[in-house]
Parts: structure tokens; sequence; C-alpha cells
């Protein structure tokens, strides 16, 4: 079967939507995602609270493109835990390398608006010092690419980009459609994704970015308050759902039938997004006030914040960031421990510190059992 080949002239395609078909699919996503920001406004640090929804976010991204490592995998490893494996580590590199890029994008946006220099920034750092470094991080390729089975020809890929003589003029196409006034913002932001993934602009990492690039636009639309907007659960567990949309598009023109199921992504994931949100906020609720009654201390919130930050931790390293005196943080490492609020997950041994976890947290964020609370 011919391989599908990217629908030069046929971006954007706002005058070939059925909005009739649309219609019924916009309300009930822009309803859901204003429910979340709802949440969002009201929690008091929603980057702080929602970290471990940011690492699984990431987890859930490179997941779809290959990757195996777990959220609890990747909070191990930043607490010192060595991986199993030397590819398992690779994995974990990946998926930091995903929130990192995620970061310097949110840095040059307080200053830039969403363009391609910023696209290139995440770019770089999503590929570096990754299994993808070798592939021009940062920089649009200048060769053909395509996608298909391991180590297919350009005859038997499933899916052939833009041709590279023509990206230049392409991703300066989408780069201005971005900053259009659209009808309507979710359904420009499913054109922008899916015609980010058809440009393949990069010879790797486009499926992480062009999935990064939705919690972006929503932040630079303000249509949220904070880029914490997570959108590949959705697509990891539908994923060939979701490659067939995007295929569809160029294929068969589909531009509408792609937008119908990535306004069902939103709509999905912002319920979803809203229901862990809002459990992480109650649950930093009630121990507030548990854990000042429990410490008696005046650092019982820096205390908090850090475990909900970091649910996986090195004792030693609690002591040395968390922003309280060493002293004062082993004790209430001890009392948080002594409480049952804290789990002890691999015991010190010699010169190695004790790993911590606080299961509820991550329980929450994962919306199933993860982590035993009683171990």
């Amino acid at each position: 079967m011919a391989a599908v080949r990217y629908h030069t002239g046929r971006f954007p395609p706002d005058d070939r939507l059925d909005w009739r078909m649309l219609i019924p699919f916009i309300g009930p996503a822009a309803a859901a995602v204003a429910r979340y920001e709802g949440m969002l406004a009201a929690m008091p640090n929603p980057d702080v609270l929602l970290a471990p929804l940011t690492t699984q976010e990431a987890v859930l991204s490179s997941r779809i493109e290959g990757t195996e490592a777990t959220m609890g995998d990747v909070l191990g490893f930043e607490a010192g835990q060595e991986p199993e494996s030397p590819a398992r580590r690779d994995d974990i590199q990946e998926v930091l390398n995903y929130r990192s890029a995620m970061r310097r994008a949110e840095e040059l946006l307080a200053e830039l608006p969403l363009s391609l220099r910023v696209v290139r920034e995440a770019h770089e750092v999503l590929l570096r010092g990754v299994r993808g470094e070798g592939k021009a991080p940062g920089e649009f390729r200048r060769t053909p690419n395509w996608i298909g089975p391991p180590g297919c020809t350009i005859e038997q890929a499933t899916f052939v980009p833009v041709g590279a003589d023509r990206l230049p003029d392409a991703v300066s196409e989408w780069e201005r459609y971005m900053h259009t006034d659209a009808p309507d913002r979710l359904v420009q932001l499913a054109i922008l994704h899916a015609e980010f993934e058809a440009l393949h602009p990069f010879l790797d990492g486009n499926g992480r970015l062009g999935r990064m690039l939705v919690p972006l636009f929503l932040w630079q639309c303000g249509l949220i308050q904070t880029p914490r907007f997570y959108i590949s659960a959705f697509f990891e567990s539908r994923r060939d759902a979701y490659y067939e949309g995007l295929l569809a598009v160029s294929r068969n023109d589909d531009w509408t039938g792609w937008c119908r199921f990535f306004l069902e992504a939103v709509r999905v994931q912002a319920e979803d997004n809203l229901t862990k949100a809002r459990g992480i906020f109650t649950l930093y609720d009630d121990m507030k006030r548990r854990v000042a009654e429990l410490t008696r201390s005046r650092y019982a919130i820096h205390a908090l914040d850090w475990i909900f930050q970091y649910p996986i931790f090195k004792g030693a390293h609690f002591a040395a960031h968390a922003g309280i005196p060493a002293k004062t943080a082993r004790r209430l490492l001890s009392l948080l421990r002594e409480g049952g609020i804290v789990k002890t997950l691999i015991p010190g041994r010699g010169r190695q510190a004790a790993i911590f976890g606080y299961p509820d947290v991550l329980n929450v964020a994962e919306g199933r059992m993860v982590l035993d609370a009683h171990l």
C-alpha cells in the first residue's frame, strides 16, 4: 500500500471544516477546560502541587514514542535509586528532558510569544544527551524523513511528511496560523497539533514536542492560567485512533474528524485533570492541619510543599534543599515518618541515605494504588 503523503496546499482547512459536526464537541470541551481552570485558580501553588501530574504527563507522552519508564522510575531515579538497566536509564532521561524542555519553553514565553524560536529551543533541550542527540537538536531538518516500521524505506513508509525543500515555508505558515484570530481556539489548537505532526519538522522528537505545545498554546491564549494541562493519557490509551486520526488528515482531508477526536481528548482530559487536581488540593488542605499539629513547627508548610513536589525523595536531599535548617529538617522527617505520613521505601545503609515516599499524593496522581500507604 502506497505511503500517505503530506497534504500540500490544504493547510489551513478553515473553509473545509464542517462546523455543524464540531459544535456539539466544542461546548463540552470548552466548559471542561473552564472548570479545570477554576480549580487551577483556587490552588495556592499549582506548579508545586501538580508536580506529580507534570511528571506523569512527561512519562505518558514519552511512552507513546516507545519508552517504558514509569513515574515511580523517574521519581526514584531523582531520589538516587539506580535504574534496573542502561535502557531504563535512557528512558528516564528522556522523561526528564521532556520536563526540562517544558520549563525552557515557559521561561521563553515569559517574554516571547509562542513561536518557532520557542519550539526550536524546547526541541534542543528535549534531545540533549539522549538517543536523539545526533539528530540536529533545535534545527529543522534539511533531509527527507518518513514514518513507518523500523528500517523501512520511503517506499515502504506509512507517512511521508513535507519535503525538506518546502519545510521552511510550511513551518512559517504554521506559525502565522497560530497567531490568527480563529473562530474557536480549541479547534485552532487541534489543527495546529495535526499540522505540526504532519510537517514533522525535526528528525526526532516531533510527537513529544507536538503534545507539549497543547498546554503552552492553552496558556498563551489565556484559557488556563498556568501551562499545567495534561493531554497524553488520552492519546496513549487510544494510540491507534490517535495515529489514524492524524493520518486521515493527509490521506482523506478529514480535518473535521480529527478535530472531533481532539476535542473529545481535551474534554476527557480536562475532566480527569480536574478530578486529580481536586484530589491533590483536598489532600493538601487536609494535610496542612495534620502536619502543623504533628510537628508544631513554623516549617510545617515548607515540609509539606517538599513532599508534594518530591513524593519520592532521599532524606539527605530533604535536609539540604527543603528550605529548613538541617537539624529541624531531620526532626520533622522523623515526625512525618512516625506519624505515618511518609514511608521508608529503602532503608539507609552505610553512606547510602534512606529513601522515603509519600504514597497518598502518588496514588491520587496516578488515579490508582501504586504505592501502599501501609508500607
